[in-house]
């Protein structure tokens, strides 16, 4: 779809990724942004409508699609991140958090905002996913649970809404310099040039978007050889085990 004209709702519209993707989106011409966060007083990006919006709470998911029913663009971003093993971790806490926001978040964002879409002739969802949900990386292993659950999402409902017009699209990318990613020390993509690169995918009508060269090569690697990968975190968890 073309974003030019576009009225736009990116969750987590806050800070990092989501609001480079606001930024961008009313860079590249969308008539309204609406820039959805827990607390509405977190967005400050000119121009944008601030939404209260946790994707977590069923009351304010569908508070937010009954006042913003002329979107045509839904950019779900909003995401957790608490870097734990599955088993490793204390408890469940984490995990359950991260299926919470990731995968059940997006899921009843798409559910709420479906309609909304429809009635305004289609339009297009976005869900902003991440390399890891390509496979998992055992330190991280219930985020990429997570990501893997709503990367299945994304498949699932571009079936669903196909016939209604609306296109889906799953962007991919690696490790971004947000505050998620602060304690991590590796090269890191600019939250920008990530939102640059997922509105290019939009506009382009790439339903998997490989957004950085991290995704690209991860795509490639899995496509040639998915068990090096396996053996490959085979690896780095032993040998995190031995330090």
């Amino acid at each position: 779809m073309q974003i030019k004209g576009s009225i736009a709702l990116v969750t987590g519209a806050n800070r990092g990724i989501g609001a480079e993707l606001a930024k961008a989106l009313l860079a590249s011409g969308a008539a309204k942004v609406y820039g959805a966060a827990r607390d509405p007083a977190a967005i400050t990006g000119a121009g944008l409508v601030p939404v209260r919006l946790d994707v977590t709470q069923d009351d304010q998911v569908a508070a937010a699609a009954a006042t913003c029913r002329d979107v045509t663009l839904l950019i779900n971003n909003a995401g957790i991140a608490a870097f734990t093993p599955l088993l490793e971790a204390p408890t469940l806490e984490n995990a359950e958090a991260e299926m919470a926001t990731n995968y059940f978040g997006t899921l009843r964002m798409c559910r709420a905002f479906a309609p909304v879409l429809k009635a305004n002739g289609g339009g297009a969802i976005v869900n902003v996913l991440s390399v890891a949900a390509m496979f998992n990386v055992p330190m991280q292993g219930s985020y990429c649970a997570s990501k893997a659950a709503e990367t299945s999402l994304t498949h699932g409902i571009r079936h669903e809404l196909k016939a209604q017009g609306t296109a889906v699209h799953g962007a991919y990318f690696g490790y971004v310099d947000t505050g998620m990613t602060a304690h991590l020390s590796m090269p890191k993509e600019s939250p920008a040039d990530i939102a640059r690169g997922v509105l290019a995918g939009i506009a382009a009508g790439e339903e998997e978007i490989l957004v950085d060269q991290r995704a690209r090569d991860t795509r490639a690697a899995l496509m040639q050889n998915p068990r090096a990968m396996e053996l490959a975190m085979q690896a780095a968890w032993d040998a995190r085990q031995r330090r």
